[in-house]
Order: structure tokens, then sequence, then C-alpha cells
């Protein structure tokens, strides 16, 4: 089992995404899930705010920051 965490940093609070993936022998996708967290600086609490069980559901939200900025972060700061 394979388990690849992302740290983005925000000015108040940064959001983690961890994605756990396994794999049969043959290389074929057993399992996949990807949460996404957001981890408050002050406490280091996390807050679950999504899971995903489609491959590559990571890759996705990394753009969508990425293409987004701050405006990605305000949204998941109501949450």
């Amino acid at each position: 089992m394979a388990v690849k965490t992302t740290l983005i940093p925000g000015l108040t609070f940064n959001l983690m995404i961890e994605e756990v993936n396994e794999r049969a022998p043959c290389g074929s996708l057993l399992c996949y899930v990807a949460s996404i967290y957001r981890v408050e600086k002050a406490t280091s609490v996390r807050r679950l705010i999504g899971k995903s069980r489609l491959p590559g559901a990571a890759d996705d939200m990394k753009q969508e920051i990425q293409r987004n900025g701050i405006q990605a972060f305000r949204r998941f700061s109501r949450t």
C-alpha cells in the first residue's frame, strides 16, 4: 500500500491531500482513496473536507489550486 501526502501552504491554513492506493501483484489497481484535509496552522488540527475514490482526483485538485490560487482557498475556508 502506497501513501502519498502533498501539503499546499496557505496564509491561515494549509491543505493536505493524502492519496492511498494498493495494487495487486499483477499491477492492477485494487483500492484508491484521496482525502483532502484543512490543517489549521496554529493548532495543526486536521478537518476532512472531501474524499474521492476516483483515481486521479488528487491531481485534479492540485491543478485547480494552481489555476485558481486564492479563490480555491476561499472556497475551502467556508467548509
